[in-house]
């Protein structure tokens, strides 16, 4: 192993810089201690502008309740605020905004290619061939760098369906010509999850490769991006993992081309802003990502935490603390906060989405027991908090929502500060809208991307589509992870299994099967606001709309009939569907898939 690739030793003014000698440990200090403050005093006014509300006419145990649920759920709501607002001034208001925010990303682009790096794609009960033809364009992709040499394939399966296991030993017959020297291991023991499987191929063949690149069944990237990572590792050899920003492919979906579509502009300058104060203590998601192996390796391993699942045993949610110990270990975890040629395929249905939610929601809450690991920085600590904190936001806002309907049941609404409480509802209404104004103000200032999302009239459709399609989603994922909440405390748990990855029609079954507690609730505080206090209808009106069509909505935007629509209107489009590069159209000419559709737990 190199030295480039285990790690210089730190500078002799180490306790000035970040480890990798990027930043300046003081200037990062005070940029977190900024974000702090304009989150702090903001959350400060949201509370005081609550108890002017809820405390007009004295305090009774519902008031009590609202306050308490508005200091859970307001602060995630006022960070990304913040991020957005931040991001923006980074990418549209200071000369150097993407330097001050990620000084990693000046290389040498020519740089000849010195480490070996190992692609190694992780699947699960998912369809093969789906996968391999992703896998066999990266590899041809790489290729055509003329780096090509330096990169080694893996498929690394933890399938335990004895049919999806035949069909990826098919499949990778088929794919060989295409995936040239390709391993492909299958375990036989699934210990650990994905988490496990990464450090089992790590032991088997970690020590031949100064980097490995891990990849999802529905990861892509381009080997440009791939390349220029591997040489940005290679001139900063203290950072340890550098995740790509990872966007939405193209998608026939209605669903996922509507989500993907607001994340794509909304995301910009949130990710920017965040890590404008996160520096070194950047974010990993697991996939799509540059890591270094020799610290990895040695100082990464995930605990099998105390007590039976859901809470104990093998983590569920890997990535947020493999970064929190790979900062600990002394290396640097970097984003490149802007968009590259890496992509990943979102949820085709509303299901399938807060089925994933789920996975990552138990993952999340397995953190409570890390929370006291020694020797993490504040900063990583803070983001371990603040991942576990993020999915107590839906039952705080579902509570809160809860004890409003009890005041109004208990005749104290004439106790509330009706016009101070309707101006606190426009505020927050607003922040939570903060990132996707800032990232339709982004695509309006910068050069071409109006263009890039099919003109003006199409993006503005897109936006409205967008909004009220946030709106509809936020109420209903909400209550489908605060049931789960309660059924983790119960001991309730879900697995990691095969995900759903293709357009697909939902049944009036499944949409009923899985969304009648959030058309029974709407329902229910409809009647009761109608009821007791109509004037209150249209204010509620979102988060009602939300619950009680939560049915139509999943049954609408997962019709494959709608999804086309969208895209022969060019509606809710990523750029990349309206100039497609040439990896996605390498990969839309593979064919069709002749995998078994894979197996999906319900959650």
């Amino acid at each position: 192993m190199t030295e480039i690739a285990t790690g210089l030793p730190l500078p002799s003014d180490a306790p000035s810089t970040t480890p990798a000698g990027l930043q300046q440990a003081r200037a990062l200090t005070r940029r977190r201690a900024l974000a702090a403050g304009l989150n702090l005093v903001s959350l400060a006014a949201v509370i005081w502008g609550a108890t002017q509300v809820f405390g007009a006419g004295g305090w009774s145990a519902t008031d009590v309740v609202i306050l308490v649920c508005i200091a859970v759920g307001a602060p995630w709501t006022l960070m990304g605020a913040w991020n957005a607002v931040i991001g923006l001034w980074l990418l549209h208001g200071a000369r150097d905004g993407l330097a001050r925010a990620a000084p990693h990303l000046d290389v040498d682009p020519d740089q000849p290619i010195r480490l070996r790096t190992a692609v190694a794609m992780t699947i699960r009960n998912e369809a093969p061939d789906r996968a391999l033809a992703r896998l066999a364009e990266i590899r041809r992709s790489l290729d055509l760098t003329g780096e090509g040499h330096a990169y080694d394939l893996f498929v690394l399966s933890d399938t335990t369906d004895p049919e999806i296991a035949a069909a990826e030993e098919a499949a990778m017959a088929r794919w060989r010509p295409r995936l040239g020297n390709a391993v492909y291991r299958r375990r036989s023991r699934n210990d650990a999850w994905k988490a496990g499987n990464i450090r089992d191929f790590l032991r088997r063949w970690g020590k031949d490769y100064d980097l490995f690149l891990p990849l999802d069944s529905d990861s892509l990237m381009a080997g440009e991006a791939i390349v220029r990572m591997t040489r940005i590792l290679q001139s900063h050899p203290r950072i340890g993992i550098l995740q790509s920003l990872v966007v939405g492919t193209p998608s026939a979906s209605a669903f996922a081309r509507i989500f993907q579509f607001g994340m794509r502009h909304g995301m910009r300058s949130f990710t920017i802003g965040a890590a404008w104060w996160h520096g070194d203590c950047g974010p990993f998601w697991g996939h799509n990502a540059l890591v270094r192996v020799a610290p990895f390796r040695a100082k990464c391993a995930m605990p099998r935490l105390p007590g039976k699942p859901p809470l104990g045993g093998w983590i569920l949610s890997h990535d947020q603390v493999e970064a929190a110990l790979m900062r600990r270990a002394g290396y640097e975890v970097r984003v490149i906060p802007v968009e590259g040629p890496s992509w990943e395929d979102n949820p085709p249905t509303l299901l399938d989405f807060t089925r994933r939610d789920l996975r990552w929601c138990q993952g999340n809450m397995q953190y409570l027991k890390l929370l006291a690991l020694p020797g993490l920085k504040p900063m990583s600590r803070f983001q371990i908090f603040a991942a576990i904190m993020m999915y107590f936001g839906a039952p705080a806002w579902m509570l809160m929502t809860l004890a409003a309907a009890a005041k109004i049941v208990l005749g104290e609404a004439n106790d509330v500060n009706l016009a101070f409480g309707l101006a606190m509802f426009l505020v927050m209404f607003a922040m939570s809208l903060v990132p996707k104004v800032a990232g339709w103000i982004d695509v309006a200032l910068t050069p071409g991307a109006i263009r890039a999302y099919g003109g003006a009239p199409r993006f503005l459709a897109g936006a409205l589509i967008e909004t009220v399609f946030s709106i509809l989603l936020a109420p209903a994922a909400a209550l489908r992870v605060t049931i789960f909440l309660i059924g983790l405390a119960l001991g309730r748990t879900v697995t990691w299994n095969g995900q759903e990855r293709d357009v697909h029609a939902l049944t009036l079954a499944d949409a009923v099967r899985g969304l009648w507690p959030q058309t029974l609730f709407g329902a229910g505080l409809t009647a009761l606001i109608a009821a007791s206090v109509p004037g209150a209808l249209p204010w509620a009106a979102p988060v009602l709309a939300g619950l009680t069509l939560a049915i139509p909505f999943a049954l609408l935007t997962a019709s494959p009939a709608v999804g086309r629509a969208l895209a022969r209107a060019g509606l809710c489009a990523v750029p990349e569907e309206t100039s497609r590069p040439d990896t996605l159209r390498a990969l839309s000419d593979a064919g069709p898939s002749e995998s078994p559709r894979p197996a999906v737990a319900a959650a």
